[in-house]
């Protein structure tokens, strides 16, 4: 049983790396988990999973001239295994995007869940790829209409490449938030997943290198995640099918 998922939104700063991390904690207590961050160009997982000082990242797996294996840079975390992506502008520009089909390939074999933590926007080759490849896309949105309008663009995009929508996740809510979740159920092809309240612990969670499940398992915020997480059915399917899949997936040219 293997599925991939892309965490995913219209625009930055909506929490999606917080929320990859804290569905990966949630999700692990049933499955075997795998977190990517496949944000090339503005990674930021390794600071919130503890992992700033590593020195072998996605970066490295995906240039093509080094002999880096996958075990190399993929760390155990939180019960999750965990594939931080670096932030240096060189490795950004010498990394080839379309590699990130064969390292999800190959970590497919020893996981049930994979996590894609993708980039905001879709304006680029490696911000697409991710949803591109995925099974099915969460899509993560703070609650107003217009974050809603953008994450209806990736889906739409996600859609175009055969990408299923697993739901949204409504991020940083801090009041009543009935009439806009009305208008997701209505447009979105998942369901809502969750409304995560918006907390000082998911700053201090950030600022100690700790997923929120780890740093305050207690909070409201890290209790709504798990009722999201405990709203995804994982899809049966085997791991040598997806690799498959995986390696065989066309990289869009044009966005």
């Amino acid at each position: 049983m293997v599925e991939a998922f892309a965490v995913a939104s219209g625009k930055g700063g909506t929490g999606k790396t917080t929320s990859t991390l804290a569905l990966g904690m949630a999700l692990a207590a049933e499955h075997d988990v795998t977190v990517i961050d496949a944000d090339t160009g503005m990674a930021n997982l390794l600071f919130h999973a503890g992992l700033a000082d590593v020195e072998v990242t996605l970066h490295d797996l995906l240039v093509a001239e080094t002999a880096t294996s996958v075990a190399d840079a993929t760390y155990d975390r939180f019960g999750m295994s965990v594939v931080p992506c670096g932030t240096s502008l060189a490795g950004f520009d010498r990394a080839d995007p379309g590699r990130l089909r064969d390292v999800v390939a190959e970590l497919a074999a020893d996981a049930d869940v994979i996590l894609l933590d993708s980039p905001a926007a879709l304006g680029s080759k490696s911000a697409v790829l991710p949803v591109v490849l995925a099974d099915r896309v969460i899509i993560v949105v703070q609650p107003t209409i217009p974050a809603l309008s953008d994450g209806l663009k990736v889906q739409e995009y996600a859609r175009s490449y055969g990408t299923g929508t697993a739901g949204v996740l409504f991020n940083k809510v801090r009041e009543d938030i009935d009439r806009i979740a009305e208008q997701a159920d209505r447009h979105f092809g998942g369901p809502t997943l969750a409304r995560i309240p918006a907390a000082d612990v998911v700053r201090s969670a950030r600022q100690a290198g700790e997923p929120l499940l780890s740093h305050a398992p207690d909070s409201p915020a890290a209790a709504a995640f798990r009722r999201a997480a405990a709203s995804i059915s994982v899809r049966e399917g085997g791991g040598a099918d997806l690799a498959d899949r995986f390696r065989s997936a066309v990289v869009p040219e044009t966005i």
